[in-house]
C-alpha cells in the first residue's frame, strides 16, 4: 500500500528534485559522428529557446550552454512539475583535428547540430639540405 499524505507527497517531491539535479549536471545528451570530412555533435536541447543558447570554443573546448524555462501563467500552481528546467550546459573536449573556425550550428526540432570540417591534412616533405663549400 503506497502512502498519499501531503507530507510523504512533499518527500517525493524533494527527493525527486534532489536526483533531478544531480542528473542535469551531467550535461544534455548527445550524440558524435563523423561523415566524410566533417564531424557532428547532435546535443539533445528540448525546449530551449534558440536565442538562449551560447555555443564557445576556448582552444580546444567545446562549450554549448542553454536555458530552459516554463512559461509563466497567472494563477497556476503545478500539481506535477517534472520537466527540467533551468541551465543546461556540456562541454566537449574537441581533437586537434578539427577546424573550429569553420564551426556551424543549426537548431531544429529541440536538436542542437553542430557541424565541424577536418583540416586538411598535409602530406609530409623532404627538405634538400645545401652544405656550404
Amino acid at each position: 500500500m503506497l502512502l498519499s499524505t501531503p507530507t510523504v507527497r512533499d518527500l517525493e517531491r524533494l527527493t525527486a528534485r534532489v536526483f533531478e539535479t544531480s542528473t542535469r549536471t551531467a550535461g544534455a545528451r548527445l550524440d558524435a559522428y563523423r561523415e566524410d570530412d566533417t564531424f557532428y555533435l547532435d546535443i539533445d536541447l528540448p525546449g530551449v529557446d534558440p536565442a538562449s543558447i551560447d555555443v564557445t570554443v576556448d582552444g580546444k573546448v567545446l562549450t554549448v550552454r542553454a536555458e530552459r524555462g516554463r512559461a509563466e501563467r497567472a494563477g497556476v500552481r503545478y500539481l506535477v512539475a517534472e520537466r527540467p528546467m533551468g541551465a543546461v550546459s556540456r562541454q566537449v573536449r574537441l581533437s586537434d583535428k578539427l577546424d573550429t573556425d569553420r564551426l556551424e550550428a543549426r537548431y531544429d526540432q529541440g536538436v542542437l547540430t553542430l557541424s565541424i570540417p577536418l583540416l586538411e591534412e598535409r602530406e609530409p616533405r623532404r627538405i634538400e639540405v645545401s652544405a656550404t663549400a
